[in-house]
């Protein structure tokens, strides 16, 4: 998927749709980032793997603004996300999914993705929503990406734990993000849900990319068009999930446990 940079080029050089580039984020002194830089290109799914502690969920942090880079840059379609606040970043286009699913329990699935449609999220959006034709036919849409077609009128609190994380993607997705980021989304999903999910990501990038990070490694190779490979901060490896899966220091360190 991803072309090689050339030498002496920059990320300015290629179309990139995220290019991070030397990030690095110390915490006391500790480095829990250090010199990362990868490049994301549209319609591809970049999935970082790596052990626990390996800085994957900072990584989604600094790129999303909940934390702060100590040095490097975020480039999100060429603009720097570094100096941009977090609400600045979900309005540039970049959605985040946390690993537990923030839904509202006591509404229905209809009433989750409606709260999510961005017409509804300035005070004044909120006031003018009007619940009409393109609301619905857009919910519709996305009820039914998201396997969840049948279920609009019931209430959230009573999916299963796969739906839910279904249902948190599509209240992502309604937002209509170019880059959308998930971490574990398939933590305590049945082989069937991990199946479906498969299915969604590979249905849900055409137009944007996904930034994934995942422990199911048979979950991994059904997704990732690339994947990053985190240790101790750094960058261990990187390619096609053949590649990753057959370097000995990936092995070492991650694979082999």
């Amino acid at each position: 998927m991803n072309a090689a940079i050339l030498p002496g080029a920059t990320a300015g050089d290629k179309d990139f749709l995220l290019a991070v580039e030397a990030l690095t984020v110390s915490f006391d002194g500790f480095k829990a980032v250090s010199d990362v830089s990868f490049y994301v290109d549209p319609d591809e799914i970049r999935v970082i793997i790596g052990p626990n502690g390996a800085g994957k969920t900072t990584v989604l942090d600094l790129i999303c603004g909940r934390t702060r880079a100590t040095s490097g840059s975020i480039k999100y379609k060429g603009t720097e996300l570094t100096k941009l606040s977090e609400s600045a970043i979900v309005q540039a286009g970049v959605g985040r999914k946390f690993q537990t699913p923030s839904i509202y329990d006591d509404l229905t699935v209809f009433e989750n993705l409606e709260i999510s449609f961005p017409r509804g999220r300035s005070v004044l959006g909120a006031l003018m929503f009007k619940r009409d034709a393109a609301v619905r036919d857009r919910i519709d849409e996305i009820a039914e990406m998201i396997f969840l077609k049948d279920q609009l009128d019931k209430r959230a609190e009573f999916l299963s734990h796969g739906q839910k994380q279904w249902l948190e993607i599509g209240m992502l997705l309604i937002q209509d993000p170019e880059l959308l980021m998930l971490d574990e989304p398939v933590a305590g999903m049945s082989v069937a849900e991990r199946k479906k999910t498969a299915e969604l990501l590979h249905q849900i990038i055409k137009g944007r990319s996904v930034l994934v990070i995942e422990h199911d490694m048979k979950f991994v190779e059904d997704i990732a068009h690339r994947v990053t490979v985190l240790h101790q901060g750094k960058v261990l490896s990187e390619g096609s999930m053949e590649r990753v899966k057959n370097d000995p220091k990936v092995i070492e360190v991650y694979l082999g446990h």
